[in-house]
């Protein structure tokens, strides 16, 4: 999903020299995850995220989307460097608010490398901070944001209502055939929302429900991927599914998966046969002629039999162009579904994926 290192080295300037062969940790199965803890960040492995999505509602019964993701990434910079301006861990986020009376995705974009009051990614608990733009739990377990974009601001709340769904096998995510393509990976689903969008001056209360996604890894895609598909589905039954598939350079799936909460709390992992993106429409950008599944059908097998999930967009035109600040281009939009809702990513369609 994040690829943004190359481009925010350079807008950094100058760097120190690179290290000889950095070595990262290997995400391996059987470590337990533990909280509040593995809310905060891993600074010893290449990359994470936190990752908010959902759809809200405002006061007179609009229905919006939007999402907010930061990053923290340790580029290979030789730990023993002594300069305090080494750029060790560079933190990066990005928002969008999907309005269909707009008709377009509205972002926004930070960056900055840690340090000096500027950027943090605190390691105990939730708390990632890039100036004025934060993310981070409270003393009474809600999670907050505050973003503010040139076209929006968004101050939310994201009170948890279960328990953190543990992805993979017990957070384990494996993301290729080979073992060590994996992630630390949980989902916080059904996170009741309250806060306020404020638009051309204008605050609106809203209330929704959104779905937190955490992962960290050092190597998240095999070489010859182009990118994926991603879904998270908050179902109106209390459930909650998870699907990926990750593609290769045509269009064949190279590794799938995901797993289905039900209500009573029991988890079914989904294997790469169990999951198939099979795409109903397709969007094609007058901006960046990149074309995307934008409506697809997810079928998910399961033990008592195979179950379709539609995915209806809100709008079509929910692409990220990024690259006026040196940011990728992907489709990450509000999405429907019978019996639920989400949000629908789809990456690598512009130009090929690199974390």
């Amino acid at each position: 999903m994040r690829r943004f290192l190359a481009l925010l080295l350079l807008c950094l300037g100058a760097l120190p020299a690179l290290a000889a062969g950095i070595t990262y940790p290997t995400v391996k199965p059987g470590v337990p995850l533990s909280f509040p803890a593995d809310h905060g960040a891993h600074p010893d492995f290449r990359t994470e995220w936190w990752y908010a999505t959902g759809w809200l509602k405002t006061e007179d019964g609009r229905d919006l989307g939007f999402q907010v993701t930061f990053f923290r990434t340790r580029p290979d910079i030789d730990p023993a460097n002594p300069s305090r301006f080494a750029p060790s861990q560079i933190l990066f986020a990005h928002a969008g608010l999907s309005d269909p009376q707009v008709g377009r995705l509205l972002h926004g974009e930070k960056a900055a490398r840690a340090g000096f009051g500027i950027a943090e990614a605190a390691t105990e608990d939730a708390a990632v901070t890039i100036e004025d733009w934060f993310f981070r739990r409270e003393a009474d377990n809600r999670f907050t944001t505050r973003v503010s974009a040139p076209d929006f601001t968004l101050d939310l709340g994201f009170a948890p209502t279960q328990e953190p769904f543990l992805q993979g096998v017990g957070g384990y995510s494996q993301k290729g055939p080979d073992a060590a393509d994996a992630s630390h990976y949980y989902s916080m689903p059904h996170l009741r929302v309250s806060g306020t969008v404020t638009r051309n001056g204008k605050a609106t209360s809203v209330s929704g429900e959104a779905w937190l996604d955490r992962e960290w890894s050092s190597n998240y895609l095999v070489p010859d991927a182009q990118g994926w598909d991603w879904t998270g589905l908050n179902l109106d039954d209390g459930g909650a599914l998870m699907a990926f598939r990750i593609r290769g350079k045509n269009d064949e799936t190279i590794w799938a998966g995901g797993s289905l909460r039900r209500p009573d709390g029991t988890i079914t992992q989904l294997s790469p046969q169990d999951v198939r993106f099979t795409a109903t429409r397709r969007w094609r950008s007058p901006d960046t002629q990149a074309e995307y599944p934008v409506a697809q059908v997810l079928s998910v097998s399961l033990p008592e039999g195979v179950r379709e999930f539609p995915l209806e967009p809100l709008f079509d035109a929910q692409e990220l162009d990024g690259r006026g600040s040196g940011l990728p281009v992907y489709w990450e939009g509000a999405v429907k579904t019978t019996g639920g809702r989400g949000y629908l990513e789809l990456t690598g369609y512009a130009s090929p994926l690199s974390l």
